[in-house]
């Protein structure tokens, strides 16, 4: 299967969820990511924003915040296919919808940092495999904004198990995350 194909059947599955299925999902996702060395340890956490039928990544960015982490969340730039790592310090106040529909930093709240000093992304995907392979939604964003990190930050992606699949198709440029989080496991992608 190509990865256009791979990427329409796994949005459709994921759209089926219910809003209440996920929020359960997200719940039992966002306790296992609590739940690991690399989150606790992490002083600046960047998050992808969920939108539509994606993993809730709000909770988590407001836990973070009240337990004194640096949350940072991504502001595009599509002319050069960019991320802008921004402070976030209020879902509700410093976020308005932006390139996509998806919900990014107002200009007023900019607050740029250096992605060199990010010490766990977690990052967004449609599919992944056991491996750690991940199927973006093709805007490459990512793909661009990995080399920017300071070598062995670790990549962990949020995804309900109905995302993981036997293999996802890859490309020499495509970076493996470490670790998926699912609301029933943590794969641990870097020891296979």
């Amino acid at each position: 299967m190509d990865k256009r194909e791979l990427r329409k059947n796994i949005v459709k599955l994921r759209d089926q969820l219910s809003l209440a299925e996920i929020r359960d999902k997200s719940f039992r996702i966002a306790n296992n990511l609590y739940s690991l060395p690399e989150f606790r340890a992490a002083h600046q956490v960047m998050f992808f924003v969920s939108f539509g039928s994606e993993v809730d990544t709000r909770d988590m960015v407001e836990v973070s915040i009240k337990a004194d982490k640096v949350a940072l969340v991504p502001k595009a730039k599509p002319a050069k296919r960019e991320l802008i790592p921004s402070e976030i310090r209020s879902w509700e106040n410093d976020l308005e919808p932006g390139t996509y529909d998806i919900l990014e930093p107002k200009e007023k709240f900019l607050r740029p940092r250096d992605p060199e000093g990010i010490n766990l992304l977690i990052v967004p995907g449609v599919a992944f495999d056991k491996k750690g392979n991940r199927l973006g939604y093709g805007g490459g964003y990512y793909d661009r904004f990995f080399p920017q990190l300071m070598p062995g930050t670790p990549l962990v992606a949020l995804a309900f198990e109905l995302q993981i699949v036997p293999e996802v198709p890859v490309d020499e440029w495509d970076r493996p995350v470490d670790k998926i989080i699912t609301e029933e496991r943590i794969i641990d992608c870097s020891n296979l």
